[in-house]
């Protein structure tokens, strides 16, 4: 068959309703184009937003370009079935606009947690750098919340698009939600003591915690919904049902004002005489020494009779809070106590026996000697 026949065949065919075939092509090729066409948009534009400090801008541009490419190939390939589906009148093609229109919420829904979830990555990050004072926790929190808000709310309307009744649904939720609470509990009682957490903010992730209650020290690295980990200073795991905080104390050392130097320095008794000078001095040194909060409780006083010592103590708080600052400090302190107590001719005690033995042993030991 010559060029001019197939030409003509082909013709005759569009003309006897084959143009579908081409306009399917046409949808087709138009949603690939057009797919290729804002993802180059949209890669340049991700890449200008980046270099400013809105966390928005970019937010919303990386959070849309897979969304914005899937939706188009939703709608396209849903055009295209529908123009085979008036061509064929094929049964399966009659469940398109019920599979598009879920898509499409699918779509959307993805979109926005993807939104949410770059908006928090954002957010913490310029926490992180220090441009912005906020809490990472409350962050984390209010981003869970605004995720589970929107799968529960697509979750309804992909209900109410397929038929069923919102109403319905949640009549049973309501009567199942009480044997899912009988059953499961703890669970809840995690997910509620999760959101106390959240809620009170007795500590934030970062925070050093521990408890007097339990066996419980170390640093919070993430507060779920059912669980907080806890980085112990071993470096070990420990995972804390969030239920336990809401039955037992907790202090959080993080965010103490200062630190307290409380150490109890004893003489011997043969510089009893010594006494009030040394503490004069030390009591001097404390309030010239520029590590040392004069506006907290300061007390050096003489305040027992030991067995072996005269003691006195020293009872003052530290600016900083910083741990290993805080040992530094508190070394220096304790070595120019050491020093003002030398300087004064007396010695620090330490535990002395004295044996008292009676003339009568004295005179016979002399005897035999």
């Amino acid at each position: 068959m010559s060029l001019e026949k197939y030409w003509t065949s082909f013709i005759t065919w569009l003309q006897s309703g084959g143009d579908w075939v081409f306009q399917v092509f046409v949808v087709v090729f138009s949603a690939l184009l057009l797919n290729f066409i804002l993802r180059r948009v949209l890669g340049k534009l991700q890449k200008k937003l980046e270099k400013t400090r809105n966390p928005w801008d970019d937010s919303i541009i990386d959070a849309l370009q897979k969304p914005l490419s899937a939706l188009i190939w939703v709608l396209g390939i849903a055009f295209a079935a529908e123009i085979i589906h008036k061509q064929t009148d094929a049964v399966i093609f009659s469940a398109i606009k019920p599979i598009r229109d879920v898509g499409v919420i699918i779509v959307i829904t993805w979109f926005l947690i993807r939104f949410a979830k770059r908006v928090e990555e954002n957010i913490v990050k310029y926490a992180q750098e220090g441009e912005k004072d906020i809490d990472i926790t409350t962050v984390d929190a209010i981003a869970k919340l605004v995720r589970i808000s929107i799968m529960i709310t697509a979750s309804l309307v992909v209900l109410q698009t397929m038929g069923y009744s919102i109403s319905g649904v949640l009549a049973f939720g309501g009567i199942g939600g009480i044997a899912i609470g009988f059953a499961a509990k703890d669970l809840l009682a995690n997910f509620f003591g999760g959101f106390m957490i959240y809620m009170d903010r007795p500590f934030a992730v970062g925070d050093w915690i521990r408890s007097p209650d339990r066996d419980i020290e170390g640093t919070v690295e993430a507060i779920g919904w059912r669980l907080t980990r806890i980085r112990t200073f071993d470096k070990r795991p420990l995972y804390i049902p969030n239920s336990t905080f809401t039955s037992i104390a907790v202090e959080n050392p993080s965010r103490m004002t200062h630190r307290r130097i409380y150490e109890t320095i004893g003489i011997r008794y043969d510089d009893v005489e010594k006494m009030p000078v040394i503490i004069d001095a030390v009591k001097a040194m404390l309030i010239e020494h520029k590590e040392i909060d004069r506006s907290q409780t300061m007390i050096v006083n003489f305040n027992k009779f030991a067995p072996s010592s005269l003691d006195f103590f020293v009872y003052t708080f530290t600016h900083t809070t910083n741990w290993i600052k805080y040992h530094e400090v508190k070394q220096d302190v304790l070595l120019k106590i050491i020093n003002i107590i030398e300087s004064e001719g007396a010695e620090c005690a330490f535990p002395t026996s004295t044996m008292h033995l009676p003339d009568v042993i004295k005179i016979a030991q002399e005897n035999d000697g």
